[in-house]
């Protein structure tokens, strides 16, 4: 079984969810667009870190990977 992934407008949903049920196809549809909480706890403490200072430049950090090997 395959698995197809779509992002329709509101107007192609309506088409697309008739067609699945004329042609008896099973389908689910989640609704769910909202960022699991660990991965938004996780963004508020980067921001938290870059409001207090806690941060390097790209650059830095690729001048400490060269000389870490």
């Amino acid at each position: 079984m395959a698995t197809y992934v779509i992002y329709p407008t509101d107007d192609q949903e309506k088409f697309m969810k008739a067609f699945l049920e004329a042609l008896e196809i099973s389908f689910v549809k989640d609704d769910e667009e909202a960022l699991p909480q660990h991965v938004l706890d996780g963004i508020a403490q980067g921001q938290a870190d870059i409001e207090a200072g806690r941060f390097i430049t790209y650059d830095e950090f690729k001048k400490r990977m060269k000389t870490a090997k």
